[in-house]
């Protein structure tokens, strides 16, 4: 048996823990990262997630200082506006139709989509350049065993690392999280998400549309050109036996069904990945913290993929969590830094987790008045211009 001694140790390779490692490593923090399931990072391989993330303004700032832009930029594709699109009519056609532009609140995009298979990539890439940084794939977390001074980790490998700070970034079903202690409250929708990618002939011009029927919505992304043609993410929100009989339909079915849902609004959309299902829920820690142990992203908070406030809200975790150990090294993982972390996050979160959850709710709604009053209800926010502008602040975090 080998022992490792580190800083912090970071259990989730995902996105939100591989963004983590660079942020601690590049601050000069020694980090192990590890994860049980290798990261597929290539778009047509099995396991490839074929989701996207919006990075909002806010987050530029904390890839540049991880050292991520610059190996990101190249591959996103802008969010200049975001469009509305109630579609809850008695036919499945645009009834009304909203544009909220980034150029009513700022100089720049709401925000820059890039998928999340590549930034799996290059965050791998990155992190292999940075010497005090070791990267774990295929390694998961055992055992946790806390004291006040330190954690003691378990790991698959055989290896126990001991460490001043664990930040679990291992998901919904967290078991870091779980071995803490924190209790979490779960709220299930009976939605799935249909994850996967398309081309059309219409260019989308940096236009993140979302359409609102029934189920969930139907929300296209701008991605770079795929293969020559105009290329967006969809996540396509249903109810779950709904997603399942769409994912296994056949290729040409698939693309009606989707084609009628998608109002044709970008032309005919052809189907330019495979089909991946994931479930929806809204889920919250009841604290953000256990000794020695910081709760981030999904481990957490969990919302629906309404407004690409998730990994918003885990970079918001990490940017308060980085600040609070820069500014005092000493006193990474103590108790006093954890509580500081906890109250400058969880009441922000608890409030998101509620306003996504009624979002989410009004999107799904089936019956014909309660459509009505969701295409009213738009109709009024939008046409109180000061309403607008502040909830699109609110939406990117700005303060």
């Amino acid at each position: 048996m080998t022992q490792s001694q580190v800083d912090i140790l970071i259990s989730g390779g995902g996105v939100a823990g591989l963004t983590a490692a660079a942020l601690f490593g590049k601050a000069g923090f020694s980090v192990i990262c590890v994860d049980p399931a290798p990261p597929v990072t290539e778009r047509d391989s099995k396991g490839a997630d074929l989701r996207s993330t919006a990075f909002l303004q806010p987050a530029r700032a904390l890839l540049e200082q991880a050292g991520l832009w610059q190996r990101l930029a190249p591959y996103a594709a802008d969010l200049q506006i975001m469009r509305i699109v109630d579609a809850g009519g008695a036919q499945p056609e645009p009834r009304i139709t909203k544009e909220f532009d980034a150029a009513d609140i700022s100089d720049a995009p709401f925000g820059w989509n890039l998928p999340n298979w590549l930034l799996r990539r290059e965050m791998v890439a990155h992190l292999d350049q940075l010497p005090n940084v070791e990267f774990c794939p295929g390694v998961g977390t055992t055992s946790l065993f806390t004291r006040e001074a330190e954690a003691r980790i378990g790991l698959s490998d055989g290896r126990r690392v001991r460490c001043r700070l664990v930040i679990a970034a291992d998901g919904r079903n967290s078991f870091i999280r779980e071995q803490a202690g924190v209790p979490v409250k779960t709220t299930r929708y009976g939605q799935k998400a249909l994850a996967f990618a398309v081309t059309h002939p219409i260019p989308h011009e940096d236009v993140s549309t979302e359409i609102h029927r029934t189920g969930g919505p139907f929300t296209l992304v701008p991605l770079p050109d795929y293969e020559g043609r105009p290329s967006s993410a969809v996540v396509w929100m249903e109810d779950g036996p709904e997603a399942v009989r769409l994912r296994d339909l056949p290729k040409a079915a698939f693309e009606d069904a989707m084609n009628t849902r998608s109002c044709l609004l970008f032309g005919p959309l052809t189907l330019a990945s495979q089909r991946t299902l994931w479930p929806i829920i809204s889920q919250l820690a009841e604290r953000m913290y256990a000794e020695r142990v910081a709760l981030v992203a999904e481990a957490a908070h969990v919302v629906p993929p309404i407004g690409a406030q998730g990994l918003n809200m885990s970079l918001a975790d990490m940017r308060e969590l980085l600040d609070l150990a820069v500014a005092s090294p000493r006193d990474l993982g103590s108790r006093d830094m954890l509580e500081a972390y906890h109250k400058r996050r969880h009441l922000e979160v608890s409030a998101r987790v509620r306003g996504i959850d009624i979002l989410n709710r009004a999107s799904q709604v089936h019956a014909q008045p309660l459509r009505d009053m969701r295409a009213l209800g738009l109709n009024a926010i939008y046409s109180l211009a000061p309403v607008r502008k502040t909830l699109m602040q609110m939406g990117l975090g700005v303060r």
